[in-house]
């Protein structure tokens, strides 16, 4: 099957017999050369030493006092947050370990950046058989943020970094800008919207996210969604259930419900809780969906039978943030699963 997200790492790790990705000396390595760290011709010979000495062995002790020798504080500042992720990763020894104690016990910060880099190379895992580029092209919203387009009735998401560079340059990159600064008509730039008769143009641009998606209730991108939330509770909760989008939500004993980012959920507990739901909370909720687990015991014995009721929005300013952490920590599972 043809190859995608190659910007994901998936070559820098190893499954495991469970199925999740060993942290290697690789996949630190790759943390290791970011901007941020990596050594420029006028870095000390402290900062140099020390990048070679985590480029030999990356797992490495460092003390604190070896980083206050680093004539740069603020460099000293990002050792010790890259260190730091990096103790966290070698000790849960795999990353989906290690993003799962983030939300469910240990007390760490991380970079968001880091955060996306995490769920992108574990999503890469959990579809690394799947041939439905629009599946995968809705899993983008685990880790990009998009941008909503309402226009006519339509629902299109684009990638919001893709869309804020063709604003700025016109797709034409460092000659765009030019352009734009003196003054020069640009044509439009339209993204292709990825469908049924042109998913096989994904394959060669998945690492450059530059498609966009229907997001209509009626149309293939939210049941793409789905079954991608469907893949991830799987991956990490070990229980099948089942998605489904739904156009409202009609349950007279709703009893669970989970926000896939920020306003969703401030907009469920809204209606929740009976309060009136305002024109611009309305036109915010994108989907809905019905999550139901497959087996009734793999739920929570006061809630078995009853269904989980999913949101997704956009903010004020039309962006997607999803939060797929809130599917680990919020789903009624059963401890014993």
């Amino acid at each position: 099957m043809p190859e995608f997200w190659k910007s994901a790492g998936y070559h820098l790790v190893n499954r495991d017999k469970n199925g999740w990705l060993s942290v290697t000396p690789d996949l630190l390595r790759a943390y290791l050369t970011r901007p941020e760290i990596h050594p420029v011709e006028e870095s000390c010979d402290v900062e140099h030493a020390l990048f070679e000495r985590l480029m030999e062995d990356p797992f490495s002790q460092i003390l604190d006092d070896e980083l206050a020798r680093i004539a740069d504080a603020d460099t000293a500042d990002n050792y010790r947050v890259v260190l730091g992720f990096r103790d966290h990763l070698r000790k849960h020894g795999t990353v989906e370990g290690a993003y799962a104690a983030i939300f469910t016990g240990d007390h760490i910060l991380i970079p968001p950046v880091f955060l996306d880099q995490m769920v992108h190379l574990i999503l890469r895992n959990i579809l690394r058989s799947c041939q439905d580029p629009i599946r995968l092209r809705a899993a983008e919203l685990f880790f990009r943020e998009q941008i909503v387009t309402l226009n006519e009735g339509t629902v299109t998401i684009a990638d919001a970094e893709i869309v804020e560079m063709m604003s700025e340059t016109g797709g034409l990159g460092g000659l765009g800008a030019l352009l734009m600064e003196s003054g020069t008509p640009m044509r439009e730039v339209a993204l292709d919207v990825l469908g049924e008769d042109n998913a096989e143009l994904y394959w060669d641009r998945s690492d450059r996210f530059d498609t966009a998606l229907d997001f209509r209730f009626t149309q293939p991108g939210p049941d793409a969604l789905a079954r991608v939330i469907e893949a991830w509770i799987r991956h990490f909760s070990k229980v099948d259930v089942r998605v489904q989008p739904v156009q409202k939500i009609r349950d007279d004993h709703w009893s669970w419900h989970i926000g896939l980012d920020a306003d969703s959920t401030k907009i469920l507990n809204s209606l929740y809780n009976g309060d009136g739901l305002s024109e611009a909370d309305n036109l915010k909720l994108l989907c809905l969906f019905r999550l139901d687990f497959e087996n009734r015991t793999d739920m929570q014995a006061d809630l078995r039978g009853k269904p989980v009721w999913l949101g997704l929005a956009m903010s004020a300013d039309k962006r997607i943030r999803m939060k797929p952490q809130n599917l680990l920590v919020n789903l009624p599972v059963t401890t014993n699963s």
